[in-house]
C-alpha cells in the first residue's frame, strides 16, 4: 500500500475521508487498531493525511478513544491546524473532568509552537473548556486572544464566548456579548440575523441558570426564531426550580407552534407533570414517545415510571418497568419507591430483593424508598435489620433522609423516646425535617409535653416556617387550650408568618383544576356546593359522623361541620363527581397530609358513589375503594 499526497486544491472527493476508506470502512474500536498497526507497519502512519484521519476516528468517531488519539497526536512530528484542532476539540468534549483542562494545556503548546496559529475551529472547543471549568480568569484571556486573532465577530467564537461567561454566572458580560451581536448580526458572516438561534439559546439559558426567569422568558418571548433546543432550556428550567404549571403551559405552547418535542424535551417535562400528578398529559407523552419511535431507554423509562408512580397508576408503572429493555439504578429506585408510596410494602421488599439478584448494587436512595415502604407498613423490626444492613454489610453513610425515616418510622409505631434518641444520638446535625417528624409523631399520639419541646427546638432551627408553629397551636387546640393557641397565633402575627394553605388539585381532560379550603371561585361553584351538600347528607344516612377534633379553632360545632365539608380534597371529589361518568376513577393531589375526617368521609364517598377514589397527599397515596383505603387507616 502506498502512500497518498493530497492536493490542498482538490475536490471533495480527495477528501482523507475518501482517500482512506479502510478507516471509514471500522466498525469496531478493534478494527480501528488494525488498520492504525497497518498504517504503521507500512510507514502510511507518516503520511500527515492518513495520520490525520486515524487522530480524527480516534478523538470523534463513535469509536472514539482519547488515550489513543492523544499517542497518535503526540507522534506527529509537525501537526497542521486541523490535527490541533481536533485533539483540542476531542478533549474539551470529554465527559472527563481533567481532559478540558488538558484541552487548555495543549491550546497552550499550540499558541507556544507557532507553526500553525488558532482559527475560528479553535477557539469555540478552549472556550467550552474554559466554560466546563468555570475558569473565568482564562477564558477571558482567550477572549482576548480571539479578538488579537480577529475573530471577535464570528459567530460560533460569540456562541462560545457567551457561554463561557454564562456558565461563570458572568451575566453582565454575558449579556453585553449577546446585546453586541444581536445587534450587528445584519453583517456578521453575512448571516441574518434571525439565523442565530445558538446565540439565543445561550443567553436564554443563562439567564435560566442564574435564576432569573422573567428576563429568560421575555428573552425567549423576543427570539427572532426558536429550535427545539429554546423550547427545552425553558421547560426544563421551570420544571427543575419548581415552576411547574409553567413548565406544562410551556409544553403545550410549544406544540400549538409546531414544534415537535424530542427526547430531551419528554425527560424534562415528566418531572413537572409527575408532581402535577397530570396522568392523562404523562399518558400522551408515553404514547408520544411510542408513536414517534423516541427510544424509551433507561433515562426516559424511568421518568415514565416515575410519572405513573406519582399520578396514582402503580399498575401502569409496574408494566412500563417490565417492559424496559435495560434498567439502572435510578430505574429500580423508582419502582421501590412508587411502590412504597403506594402502600405496596411487600412488593417494594420483592423488588428490592429483585435488584440484588439482577446484580444492581442499591444506592442510598434505595433505601429511602425501603425505609419510607417499613415506615408506612409499621414494619419497626424490618426497617431497623435494613437500617443496619446498609450501614454495616453495604457501607454506605447514612444521610439525613435515612434518619428522617427512621424518626418516622418509630414515631409512628409510638415508639417517641427511641426516636428522640435516635435524633439526639445522630453524627450528623439533625435539620428541621428530621424534627418535624418527631412533631407530627408527637401529634399523632398525643405526646403534648415532647410535642411542646421539640415545637420549641423547630422554632429555633427554623423560625420562618410556619409548620411548628401551626403544630403547636393544633396541639393546645386539641387540649383546649385557646389562650395557649391565641400566644402562638399573636406571635405568627407580630413575626408576620403565614400558614400554608391547604390545596387539592384534580385533572380532567388534561387540564388541572385546583382548589383550596372553602373555595368558591370555580365556574362551577354552585353545582360543586350543591354536591357537597348531596354527600353530607349521604355520609349522615350511612352514620358517619364530622369529626370536629380536626377543627383546631375556637367555634360551635355546627360552625366546625361547616369548616370540615369544605376542606379543599372534598371540593375536588365533589367537582370529580359531576364532571365525570359513573365509574370513573377520580385522582386527587392534596399539598398537605390529608385530615382523618377527610380520610373517613372519602372512604364512604367511594362506597355511596361506586368510584374508586385515588389521593396523593404530602406523605404517600390513598387508594379509597368500596368503603376501605390501601393504607388501612395506618398513615
Amino acid at each position: 500500500m502506498t502512500s497518498t499526497v493530497c492536493n490542498p486544491t482538490t475536490t471533495p472527493s480527495s477528501h482523507p475521508s475518501f482517500l482512506f476508506p479502510q478507516i471509514t470502512s471500522c466498525k469496531t474500536i478493534r478494527d480501528l487498531h488494525q488498520v492504525h498497526a497497518h498504517f504503521i507497519k507500512t510507514r502510511q502512519i507518516h503520511d500527515p493525511l492518513a495520520a490525520a484521519e486515524i487522530l480524527r476516528f480516534y478523538a470523534l468517531s463513535t469509536h472514539r478513544s482519547i488515550q489513543c488519539a492523544r499517542s497518535v497526536f503526540t507522534q506527529m512530528e509537525k501537526p497542521n491546524y486541523f490535527s490541533w484542532n481536533t485533539i483540542i476539540r476531542a478533549l474539551a468534549e470529554s465527559s472527563v473532568n481533567d481532559h478540558s483542562l488538558d484541552a487548555l494545556f495543549f491550546f497552550s503548546q499550540m499558541v507556544a509552537d507557532g507553526s500553525v496559529e488558532p482559527n475560528k475551529f479553535t477557539f469555540p472547543s478552549v472556550l467550552k473548556a474554559c466554560a466546563k471549568m468555570g475558569n473565568l480568569e482564562v477564558g477571558k484571556c482567550v477572549h482576548g486572544m480571539a479578538v488579537k486573532f480577529g475573530l471577535e465577530t464570528d459567530g460560533f467564537v460569540v456562541s462560545n464566548l457567551v457561554r463561557m461567561y454564562v456558565m461563570c454566572e458572568v451575566m453582565e458580560d454575558a449579556n453585553l456579548l449577546f446585546s453586541r451581536s444581536v445587534g450587528d448580526f445584519g453583517v456578521l458572516n453575512g448571516r441574518k440575523q434571525e439565523g442565530n438561534v445558538v446565540l439565543w439559546n445561550v443567553i436564554v439559558d443563562g439567564c435560566v441558570r442564574v435564576g432569573d426567569f422573567r428576563a429568560a422568558r421575555e428573552l425567549f418571548d423576543k427570539m427572532p426564531h426558536r429550535s427545539v433546543v429554546s423550547w427545552n432550556a425553558m421547560i426544563s428550567g421551570y420544571a427543575q426550580n419548581g415552576f411547574l404549571k409553567e413548565a406544562v403551559e410551556m409544553f403545550r405552547d410549544m406544540q400549538i407552534g409546531n414544534v415537535c418535542p424530542n427526547y430531551v424535551t419528554l425527560v424534562s417535562v415528566l418531572p413537572a407533570i409527575s408532581r402535577l400528578g397530570a396522568l392523562e398529559l404523562g399518558k400522551w407523552i408515553h404514547l408520544y414517545a411510542n408513536k414517534n419511535g423516541i427510544g424509551i431507554d433507561d433515562v426516559l423509562g424511568s421518568a415514565l415510571v416515575d410519572m405513573y408512580c406519582k399520578c396514582g397508576s402503580i399498575e401502569k408503572a409496574l408494566l412500563v418497568f417490565e417492559q424496559l429493555p435495560k434498567r439502572n439504578v435510578i430505574t429500580w429506585n423508582a419502582i421501590i419507591s412508587g411502590l412504597a408510596m403506594h402502600g405496596r410494602v411487600e412488593d417494594a421488599l420483592d423488588y428490592f430483593s429483585k435488584m440484588e439478584q439482577a446484580g444492581v448494587l442499591p444506592s442510598d436512595v434505595t433505601y429511602i424508598g425501603i425505609l419510607s415502604a417499613c415506615s408506612h407498613a409499621g414494619l419497626v423490626e424490618k426497617g431497623r435489620s435494613f437500617f443496619n444492613h446498609m450501614v454495616n454489610v453495604v457501607g454506605l453513610e447514612p444521610r439525613i433522609e435515612h434518619y428522617g425515616c427512621m424518626v418516622d418510622l418509630l414515631g409512628r409505631a409510638g415508639l417517641l423516646e427511641e426516636a428522640e434518641e435516635l435524633i439526639l444520638n445522630m453524627p450528623i446535625q439533625p435539620d428541621d425535617v428530621t424534627w418535624k417528624a418527631l412533631l407530627g409523631a408527637c401529634k399523632m399520639q398525643g405526646n403534648i409535653d415532647m410535642g411542646k419541646r421539640v415545637a420549641e427546638i423547630l422554632m429555633d432551627l427554623a423560625p420562618r416556617d410556619s409548620g411548628s408553629y401551626i403544630a403547636l397551636s393544633n396541639m393546645y387546640a386539641s387540649m383546649g387550650n385557646w389562650e395557649e393557641v391565641a400566644k402562638v397565633r399573636l406571635r405568627m402575627k407580630d413575626m408576620d408568618i403565614r400558614k400554608d394553605p391547604g390545596g387539592s388539585s384534580i385533572e380532567l381532560d388534561g387540564a388541572i383544576h385546583e382548589f383550596v379550603v372553602e373555595d368558591d371561585s370555580h365556574p362551577r361553584a354552585g353545582e360543586i356546593h350543591s354536591m357537597l351538600e348531596e354527600i353530607s347528607e349521604k355520609l349522615s344516612l350511612e352514620g358517619h359522623r364530622p369529626n370536629t377534633t380536626q377543627v383546631l379553632l375556637n367555634m360551635d360545632e355546627e360552625e366546625k361541620q361547616s369548616a370540615l365539608r369544605c376542606h379543599s380534597e372534598k371540593i375536588a371529589t365533589a367537582f370529580g363527581l359531576i364532571s365525570t361518568a359513573a365509574q370513573t376513577t377520580l385522582r386527587i393531589v392534596k399539598n398537605l397530609r390529608i385530615c382523618e375526617d377527610c380520610h373517613s368521609s372519602i372512604k364512604l364517598i367511594s362506597k355511596i358513589y361506586k368510584r374508586k377514589i385515588v389521593v396523593r397527599d404530602r406523605k404517600r397515596f390513598h387508594h379509597f375503594e368500596n368503603g376501605l383505603c390501601s393504607c388501612k387507616d395506618y398513615w
